[in-house]
């Protein structure tokens, strides 16, 4: 698949889709973690549209399908990623699927980018899994020192010497635009206070019109947070639900008891050994709204 964001950026993602047209079908949208590459949810994309949906999971601007012949020199934040590239996929989905019933799911920073989306607030379900901003004092206590300088301090140094984050060089991440690295490892305790940070409209901090669209959106939220999770601590999934002030929101917390014993951490929520775990739960909540995790295959 290939689109265009708002600004003109070329982007590219995949989509599952049905071979008949049923305007009730409902349309999931996967927002990635950042520096992830789409085709990191395929199989949990594959899971949803075995069950009804249409999907649609797109790489953001900088990252996969969507990156430029070079990072150096590329102008890409975390803003950009929720409030143009998400939006560009909102938009794909209302003209393919004019008036089916939207479901957005964010994984990690994807969470917030979602919210950024304009076209966000028309989405009847959200679903985010280890949702947070990446302020570095929710981290996992145990961990924080070293994740403190391994993201905030290593990552922008070596940025600086590239021109962007040499991720796939070190095993890591994708390579990474300098401005997402910019805001992960300059992010503070107040969203709208570190997203574009010197840039104002109107005499406005840009980071507080952007977080505004978080608070004006209404439709009903399910976070997930897994126990094991350094970067998706209880106080760093509800730092970032406290943005969603106008949505009804619940804040699930997974572990052991419900992942058969399997360690899940950041990541591995979206991988096929939780398809009978783990995703019935996600599932269970974009087709009935329901958080009930009993009669789960444990």
């Amino acid at each position: 698949m290939r689109l265009r964001a708002p600004d003109g950026v070329p982007l590219g993602g995949l989509v599952w889709r049905h071979p008949a047209p049923d305007p009730r079908r409902p349309v999931a949208v996967i927002a990635p973690a950042t520096s992830v590459r789409c085709s990191y949810y395929g199989r949990f994309a594959g899971y949803l549209h075995e069950h009804g949906f249409e999907v649609l999971t797109l790489d953001y601007r900088g990252i996969g399908f969507s990156r430029p012949a070079s990072l150096r020199g590329f102008q890409a934040d975390w803003a950009d990623w929720g409030d143009l590239d998400v939006e560009a996929g909102l938009q794909l989905v209302e003209q393919q699927w004019p008036g089916q019933p939207l479901h957005l799911i964010g994984h990690s920073i994807g969470g917030l980018a979602i919210g950024l989306a304009p076209s966000a607030r028309k989405a009847a379900r959200l679903l985010t899994v280890g949702a947070q901003h990446a302020y570095w004092r929710d981290y996992d206590p145990q961990q924080r020192r070293r994740m403190y300088l391994k993201w905030h301090v290593f990552m922008p140094l070596v940025t600086r010497l590239f021109g962007y984050f040499p991720g796939k060089r070190l095993g890591w991440l994708e390579d990474t635009p300098a401005g997402v690295v910019r805001d992960w490892s300059r992010m503070g305790p107040q969203l709208a206070e570190h997203l574009r940070q010197d840039m104002f409209t109107g005499g406005e901090r840009e980071g507080e019109i952007l977080t505004r669209r978080l608070a004006r959106i209404t439709t009903p939220l399910l976070a997930i947070g897994l126990d094991d999770d350094p970067f998706g601590t209880p106080q760093a999934l509800e730092r970032l639900l406290a943005c969603y002030s106008a949505s009804p929101r619940q804040h699930l917390r997974l572990g052991p008891e419900h992942s058969g014993g399997e360690p899940i951490g950041h990541f591995n929520f979206f991988h096929t050994r939780f398809r009978p775990t783990l995703w019935p739960i996600a599932l269970r909540w974009l087709q009935e709204g329901d958080v009930n995790t009993a009669g789960i295959n444990q």
